[in-house]
């Protein structure tokens, strides 16, 4: 009798022990919030040297952030910069080399559908996944947010607003929840707010961590800020542009928009446990009014202006700024998350990860970057690169255009471009080994 009691005890308090450190565990992982925005240039935010806005929000962020002066888009538009984000990987190694849109002639890529992308690995780590805000990875099942490791989803499908009160792209409808189609009124950048304000209260006394991709539209064109927004920079900056004011005030509101969800965190108490990356999917629109000083270039092109793009990563309990140049490429936050999460990542990847949970960046040895957009449109559906081993650079204006090489440390505005033959065959063979394998990937 005396052991039969002996040995249900000695199982009850196993079990004690095993719901014990599993809750532990759950609740000393992370929470992990990556905010991205759509098409920021490197020069529209105040911490990164703007003197025209105001970014109060980000600025305080970035005070208690690691700052990344050479973050690097995996493309300059928008599909191949987030497949890189959820995959780890090159986009065109998963099947997106350019936009997808919903446009049978004018689609450039298909997720390939056996990659495992991020949400997916990290519900394996007992990770909550959500996606508030902008997919633009495919427009129906089986290529769907819930489809592939999001276990909810509030947002827009689509590639681009037409408008963004009305949440419509060339007069179809594309706000969904899960899958169920929604239509809900105000202006999307304070919709996906009030959203993430809700998803963050639910989540707040969860003891399962968390993993949210919040995904702005904002400033992606059309440049449409409220208006009291404009009134406020008119009023401010009298001498700029009427197109300059208008990106300044949508920038600023959706600084406000960030700011609030910050907030948030700190009055749930989550701050402590939650680590914020803050990006954009590649450089701004300069016809658009936007600035990627002080670089060449702009979204579209594979000039530092069009590629590369802010960066901040702050981690709980950090209280300081620390700036970093070493080079990392978007896809890297797919490891880097990962280790986060108490995981690992497949290293057959090209991605690295970028910064240790202790703050330290991890990513120091040289490596090559491959940078590549798939376009109809004039370009006819060809392709063009861009290829860097972090000091010389190569690359492409357009499809039709010769490789032009920059030596990025004497020339980081790719003002003077260089006649070394050798430097540029030795890119060049690194770029067609990748575009080799590459062909062995279906994107159609």
């Amino acid at each position: 009798m005396q052991k039969r009691i002996s040995i249900v005890l000695t199982r009850f308090c196993v079990a004690l022990f095993l719901v014990f450190t599993t809750s532990v565990w759950s609740q000393t992982k992370p929470n992990v919030l990556f905010v991205l925005v759509d098409d920021l240039g490197y020069g529209d935010l105040s911490c990164y040297g703007a003197t025209d806005l105001h970014t109060p929000n980000l600025d305080a962020l970035a005070d208690r952030s690691t700052l990344f002066s050479r973050a690097y888009a995996n493309s300059t538009v928008c599909s191949p910069s987030r497949a890189a984000i959820l995959t780890g990987n090159y986009p065109d190694w998963v099947g997106v080399p350019g936009v997808i849109r919903d446009m049978p002639q004018n689609t450039w890529g298909n997720l390939a559908d056996e990659v495992v992308t991020l949400p997916q690995a990290l519900q394996q780590l007992d990770y909550h996944t959500a996606l508030i805000g902008k997919w633009h990875l495919g427009y129906q099942s089986p290529d769907l947010p819930n489809d592939r490791g999001f276990a909810y989803f509030k947002g827009f499908v689509g590639d681009m607003m037409d408008d963004y009160y009305n949440h419509k792209r060339a007069g179809k409808h594309w706000m969904r929840e899960n899958k169920t189609e929604i239509f809900p009124k105000g202006h999307a950048t304070d919709l996906f707010t009030d959203w993430t304000l809700d998803f963050l209260t639910q989540r707040a006394d969860q003891q399962q961590p968390f993993f949210l991709f919040l995904t702005y539209n904002a400033p992606h064109d059309p440049i449409q800020p409220p208006q009291e927004w404009l009134d406020k920079v008119d009023e401010r900056e009298k001498n700029a542009s009427l197109k300059r004011k208008k990106i300044i005030a949508f920038i600023e509101h959706l600084d406000h928009n960030i700011g609030r969800v910050l907030a948030h965190l700190d009055q749930l108490d989550l701050t402590k446990n939650t680590i914020v990356v803050f990006t954009s999917d590649n450089g701004g629109a300069l016809n658009y009014g936007a600035s990627n000083a002080p670089y060449r270039g702009g979204k579209g092109d594979l000039f530092e202006g069009g590629i590369r793009v802010p960066c901040l990563v702050a981690m709980p309990n950090q209280h300081q700024k620390d700036n970093t140049d070493h080079p990392l490429l978007l896809m890297d936050f797919y490891p880097t998350i990962m280790q986060w999460a108490g995981g690992t990542a497949d290293n057959t990847l090209p991605s690295k990860p970028i910064l240790a949970f202790d703050n330290h960046t991890s990513l120091n040895e040289p490596r090559h970057m491959v940078w590549m957009r798939r376009e109809g449109h004039k370009f006819g559906g060809q392709i063009y690169y861009a290829i860097s081993d972090g000091r010389y650079k190569l690359l492409q204006k357009d499809p039709f255009s010769p490789f032009l090489l920059f030596d990025l440390h004497s020339d980081p505005f790719e003002r003077n471009p260089l006649h070394e033959n050798d430097k540029k065959r030795a890119l060049m063979n690194v770029l067609t080994n990748h575009i080799q394998h590459t062909g062995q990937i279906p994107w159609q």
